[in-house]
């Protein structure tokens, strides 16, 4: 059983409010089940507090069907209703399920825009940030090396662990919301030093340099060591957290991983033997012109018609760099009257997108930079759509499968002539 603090005590016997004991309630519960025996303390929290669509409102119409019933009933999984105030920690509310602007042109309803601007209300009205992002480093939260984290979302997560190494599981929506007023999460996993350590080898035998390669090397990790932790080391170069967001976004999709370590590149691995700490090391994965090829051919193997009507850009929520890219190759030039193209960035980037011309660039081609969401979140992509084509191996993963539509991976430069042209042209080089 999880040994408490008297100050976590103290939470527990409600000195800080009902909300707040169940919020330590909830938390013992976890620790418990996860076999923690005690709590870190963090003052970094991203999840989705309260926030829900109407149907689930609607589920819980009995106690009140709104913010604080959701907030109480299901974030905290409480036993009544009770009063939610301001957070305690420093939260943040990741991607949500709409443009706040471009909701029409997504598809999505008035009704469902009223219950968005409604929750996102009561969001700002209990001290969390609006980041609306999966990129919330991109944003303006950064952990430093070490911090003690509460994050949602796999992407997130593996750039928090790998690149900036602070430390976080992939936690879900109810511990991120009780860690948000209890400012606790268990001292389990990826927070302790022992679990972090390297677990099986990555040699990378064939040059890996661009995004684009950088994803594919992802997937290949992803699908090759699933929810254990690489160490890579070969033939890699051009390291920028895009390519990092990137990968690990791909590495995260394609298997489960949470922390990959880089030899040389990332803060916990200067040498393989640093990274490894010391453990046992099990199986070595060779990245070659074989298995690069296959990846290939896997993440396009949803893909037949070179006919394509979507082109689907920012996942994970692109930089300010890739949107500075994505408007330098598409000035000048048009969407193809039968297809469209969307870019996804959060709000925070957009701003400066928007100060730079970049944003007017897209548009004047007839292409939308859209905030908060993605096609996958949303489950929203241009009506009639039948064939997409993505820049992301972790888009290129999930939404042909959730939307029942055919998929194409490539470059950022293939999307974009895919958008200008309504054909597919690209290749393995």
């Amino acid at each position: 059983m999880v040994a408490l603090t008297d100050a976590e005590k103290a939470m527990l016997d409600g000195e800080s409010g009902a909300a707040t004991q169940k919020a330590m309630e909830l938390l013992i519960r976890y620790a418990d089940a996860l076999g923690a025996e005690r709590f870190v303390e963090t003052n970094n929290v991203a999840g989705v507090p309260g926030s829900a669509p109407q149907w689930v409102k609607d589920y819980y119409k009995a106690d009140g069907g709104d913010y604080r019933a959701v907030f109480s009933r299901f974030d905290l999984d409480s036993d009544e209703v009770v009063d939610v105030p301001r957070m305690n920690a420093f939260s943040c509310h990741l991607q949500g399920g709409m443009d706040p602007m471009l909701w029409q042109e997504q598809g999505m309803t008035e009704d469902a825009h009223a219950n968005f601007v409604s929750d996102e209300a009561e969001v700002a009205a209990h001290g969390i940030q609006i980041l609306k992002t999966c990129t919330p480093y991109l944003a303006g939260n950064v952990p430093v090396m070490g911090e003690h984290c509460a994050w949602m979302e796999s992407s997130a997560v593996v750039f928090a662990n790998s690149v900036i190494g602070a430390r976080t599981n992939c936690e879900g929506r109810e511990s991120t919301s009780a860690a948000m007023l209890a400012k606790r999460i268990p001292d389990w996993g990826f927070h302790t030093d022992d679990f972090r350590k390297g677990q099986h080898s990555v040699d990378v035998r064939v040059p890996v340099d661009s995004i684009f390669e950088w994803g594919m090397l992802g997937y290949f990790v992803g699908d090759a060591v699933q929810d254990t932790i690489p160490v890579i080391s070969g033939n890699i170069s051009e390291a920028s957290l895009i390519r990092h967001k990137h990968f690990g976004a791909a590495a995260a999709s394609s298997g489960g991983v949470e922390m990959y370590h880089m030899v040389g590149i990332t803060p916990e691995a200067p040498s393989v033997e640093q990274a490894f700490g010391g453990a046992a090391r099990g199986d070595v994965f060779i990245y070659d012109q074989a298995a690069r090829k296959r990846i290939y051919e896997t993440l396009n193997s949803v893909g037949t018609s070179e006919d394509v009507d979507f082109v689907m850009l920012g996942c994970p929520h692109a930089s300010i760099e890739q949107i500075a890219q994505v408007a330098a190759l598409i000035d000048g030039r048009k969407v193809h009257v039968n297809s469209a193209l969307w870019v996804f960035t959060s709000r925070a980037v957009k701003a400066t997108a928007d100060a730079n011309g970049y944003t007017k660039i897209l548009r004047d081609a007839g292409a939308y930079l859209m905030t908060d969401t993605c096609s996958a979140i949303s489950q929203a992509v241009p009506k009639g759509t039948r064939v997409a084509a993505m820049d992301s191996a972790k888009q290129t993963h999930y939404l042909p499968a959730m939307m029942g539509i055919e998929g194409w991976y490539g470059t950022t430069a293939e999307c974009i002539d895919a958008a200008c042209t309504g054909k597919w042209k690209g290749k393995l080089a």
